[in-house]
């Protein structure tokens, strides 16, 4: 009868002991993830919770509540308007030509061409680039003095500045373009490379062409990709205002004002409500897109997943 207790005992305490090294493991770990809860507060999350309340109230100062004012005001602010349309334009065309184009590039290069590595390495050579030579050389291809007017002056063409001409957002989209597609080209190049070989193989046994072969089974394989590639080319897309700003200055050609250089102009304003109405709505417009080309993902590559 005395050992019944002993037993019972020593269950409870391996259960003790167990319950305090949990609660030990629990409180370490907490302590080493403070440090990143505290900056992810800090720098993400209150500036964002800032931002909302920046966007509903008249001013900082007073800090009167007018609810949906502001989206009203900017909604009828015409430089937001034009500066959407520019920007809303220059993704719309130069990311689809992004995605599209890295991915011919990558299915060439895979095709065993000759001098591979130096098609590689030229379309790789922008990312070795500083901001500023890109901008240089895009200066003295298309200034109104320029290496382009003057190759077109030998054939009757009448100079233009083409950074204030109709133009001038296809001379900004080469120069995205220019600089995006080598990093793009590399990430296609190592889907395709995962692509099972045992799969192809039973393809072209079938009598498969290399368009069907591409379409059916690559085209699927890269889905994830393509979702990557759209996703990085979309943010770079919005992150442009660098070279177009050394290129043109604050207050660049109607066909070059995005919306950063609304944001911009604003903050040095110091006009913090249309400041943070026109980020939230940027910043729900690339959910909402971002959201809409998960799903497509999601939809069209679920079959080759795992």
């Amino acid at each position: 009868m005395k050992l019944l207790p002993t037993r019972q005992k020593q269950p409870r305490r391996a259960r003790r002991s167990g319950v305090k090294r949990e609660g030990r493991l629990k409180f370490i770990s907490g302590a080493f993830i403070l440090p990143s809860a505290a900056g992810m507060a800090l720098f993400y999350v209150i500036p964002f919770a800032l931002v909302f309340y920046y966007a509903m109230v008249d001013n900082p100062i007073g800090g009167n509540f007018v609810f949906l004012d502001n989206f009203r005001m900017l909604f009828n602010n015409l430089a937001f308007k034009m500066a959407a349309t520019n920007t809303a334009s220059f993704s719309l065309i130069s990311v689809p030509l992004a995605v599209i184009l890295s991915l011919l590039l990558a299915i060439l290069l895979d095709s065993k061409i000759p001098l591979r590595s130096q098609f590689r390495t030229f379309f790789l050579s922008p990312m070795m680039v500083p901001v500023a030579s890109v901008v240089l050389i895009w200066q003295v291809i298309f200034h109104y003095n320029g290496a382009l007017n003057a190759l077109l002056a030998n054939f009757g063409v009448d100079p233009i500045d083409w950074l204030k001409s109709d133009y001038n957002q296809l001379v900004v989209i080469l120069l995205f373009l220019w600089k995006n597609l080598g990093y793009n080209m590399i990430l296609y190049l190592a889907a395709i490379s995962n692509v099972p070989v045992e799969i192809l193989e039973v393809a072209t046994i079938e009598g498969c062409s290399a368009v069907g072969k591409f379409f059916h089974i690559k085209l699927r394989y890269l889905s994830s990709t393509i979702l990557f590639v759209t996703i990085l080319s979309l943010i770079n897309s919005f992150k442009l205002f660098r070279e177009v700003y050394l290129l043109t200055g604050d207050h660049p050609y109607e066909g070059l004002y995005l919306l950063q250089h609304f944001i911009n102009n604003t903050f040095a304003s110091l006009d913090y409500q249309k400041l943070s109405a026109a980020a939230i709505i940027m910043s729900a417009v690339m959910i909402v897109i971002i959201g809409i080309l998960f799903l497509a993902e999601n939809r069209f590559g679920k079959d080759v997943e795992g």
